[in-house]
């Protein structure tokens, strides 16, 4: 692809001046700049209080939202991690960065990629990382000024290989894994395997045990020991903090899983795929077909779970996303007590939603809205009063958004919008589109070709292109399908009518606007 090859001379040419400001950004260039706690959430959907869902207990990042810039309509880029991280922290999509899927690295696809890090550091910031921001095995150390910081004993040599998603604290659970792992390492002869082997195990673990013992919580704990390190440097500080939970397996404390008895939660509003979907829309639930469960788990197509266990899974969620609300509790806590909360910008993001049942799905890595659609809030320095804003956003819309609420001129080639106008006035006149897509690969394909979809959902529609995708050449192929969901009409896209005579218009309409793609789709008002 050329489109890199673009970006490169642009990179080094470093700032662009702004030459508008909003309320949001008066005496930001002179004063202190704010520091800024990035907080990923990996796998989190918008199942949360202050996005509606009445079922969940998030009581700390509701309170957080409630004086902060609540982005309801926010997608990700591409409802896999690595894909979906690389585009929010270098700033523009994936056809550009050229990272597609899982085992695309981008700091080798990219070597002269300036991370949203690196690029506040040059801006005067002190940055560390904590957790999952890139993908795992991804830190990528030359973004950081201390990168990949761990609690102890996760940061001795003896961990070095592992998986931090998959720590278990139950005998009978770190048994499955051990057995789990001799079978894999056995299986495979001595060849390198993902997280030394350690990423199998049960789906589901509960343990009545404190919060204190387990990964994210400590990893919390760090954050704010290293804050207190941090806090006196002349820079402001730049804190990336990923939280694990909720990615499988479902592994909380047991008060958490006692917030959810059995059959306390609804089930997935729409439990089927769509009526009408191509063969290539529907991911194959490898993902959770990989961990240790009661009955076997078969494609989207196949029947669906029995009841029982898709409630306990969906519990499972639940009871980590409440564990995980408690992690952002102690951070805003803890940034109170040291008074910095005032002038600290924090973000909270999710890289892609995850469907419990959702089109008898279990995972992400589609196009459907349940699998793109993400929380994304923001609260700015100083900020009394949160908003609930309805317009169109996308992560890629991040790093554009942090410039302008830390006085740090933004670049040139950054593929999203500040988010800023619509934060001084949430009715202005904004996005008509936001744009996603996915590479669906040969091996989990039901038809065994690979294909690149493109996403584009306005106010009303959900359009899906479909071609074939050619991987060693890196190019789109023919048209092979596509879908529509009228979400006025079907909210939880059950029926794909992009075949029906009565849409015909609608569909060439659509993908002429996809065509032009997210250029085409800049609001007026930006700044």
């Amino acid at each position: 692809m050329k489109i890199l090859k673009l970006f490169i001379p642009v990179l080094l040419v470093f700032f662009t001046s702004c030459s508008q400001k909003s309320n949001s950004q008066k005496g930001l260039k002179t004063a202190q700049k704010p520091n800024i706690i990035f907080l990923s959430i990996d796998d989190l959907r918008t199942d949360l209080g202050s996005y509606g869902n009445k079922e969940i207990k998030t009581p700390n990042i509701d309170a957080l939202s409630a004086t902060s810039m609540v982005m309801l309509n926010t997608h990700s880029q591409s409802a896999v991690c690595a894909s979906s991280r690389a585009s929010a922290m270098l700033g523009y999509r994936p056809d550009s960065t050229r990272v597609w899927h899982l085992g695309d690295k981008f700091r080798e696809i990219n070597p002269d990629a300036v991370t949203m890090p690196q690029y506040f550091n040059k801006a005067g910031y002190y940055t560390v990382n904590i957790g999952k921001i890139f993908h795992n095995y991804m830190p990528d150390s030359i973004s950081w000024d201390e990168p990949d910081l761990k609690p102890f004993p996760y940061n001795t040599k003896e961990y070095a290989k592992r998986d931090a998603e998959t720590y278990y604290y139950t005998e009978d659970a770190l048994e499955d894994q051990r057995v789990k792992r001799a079978a894999l390492l056995e299986q495979r002869k001595g060849r390198a395997v993902y997280g030394d082997g350690w990423n199998r195990g049960p789906a589901l673990e509960s343990a009545d045990l404190p919060d204190s013992l387990y990964f994210d919580a400590m990893q919390t704990k760090l954050a704010l020991k290293t804050i207190d390190r941090i806090k006196g440097k002349k820079e402001p500080f730049f804190l990336g903090l990923g939280f694990y939970r909720p990615h499988l397996p479902f592994v909380a404390p047991k008060k958490y899983w006692d917030l959810y008895p059995a059959g306390s939660v609804s089930p997935a509003a729409n439990p089927k795929l769509p009526k009408n979907v191509p063969v290539m829309s529907a991911n194959a639930n490898y993902e959770l077909r990989a961990y240790t469960n009661p009955t076997k788990i078969g494609r989207p197509e196949d029947a669906s779970l029995p009841e029982k266990y898709a409630d306990s899974l969906k519990r499972g969620y639940y009871a980590s996303v409440s564990y995980i609300d408690a992690c952002v509790g102690k951070l805003v806590e803890g940034l109170k007590e040291r008074g910095l909360y005032q002038n600290t910008v924090i973000v909270l993001w999710g890289d892609h939603g995850w469907k419990l049942g959702d089109h008898n799905g279990w995972g992400k890595m589609t196009n459907f809205y349940i699998d793109t659609h993400v929380p994304l809030i923001i609260k700015g320095v100083n900020q009394k009063e949160g908003k609930r804003i309805e317009a169109l956003s996308e992560l890629v819309d991040i790093f554009p958004t942090l410039c302008d609420l830390t006085g740090v001129d933004k670049a040139d080639y950054f593929q999203g919008t500040s988010l800023v106008p619509v934060f001084d006035n949430p009715d202005l006149e904004w996005k008509d589109a936001v744009f996603t897509q996915f590479r669906r690969r040969k091996r989990i394909s039901k038809d065994g070709y690979e294909y690149m979809g493109y996403s584009m959902q306005t106010k009303q529609y959900h359009y899906i292109e479909w071609y074939t995708w050619d991987n060693d050449k890196k190019e789109k192929g023919d048209f092979a399908a596509n879908e529509l969901y009228d979400h006025y009409k079907d909210a939880n896209e059950s029926v794909n009518i992009a075949g029906n005579d009565e849409a015909a218009a609608v569909v060439k309409s659509l993908s002429v606007q996809l065509s032009k793609g997210w250029k085409g789709a800049l609001p007026k008002n930006r700044l």
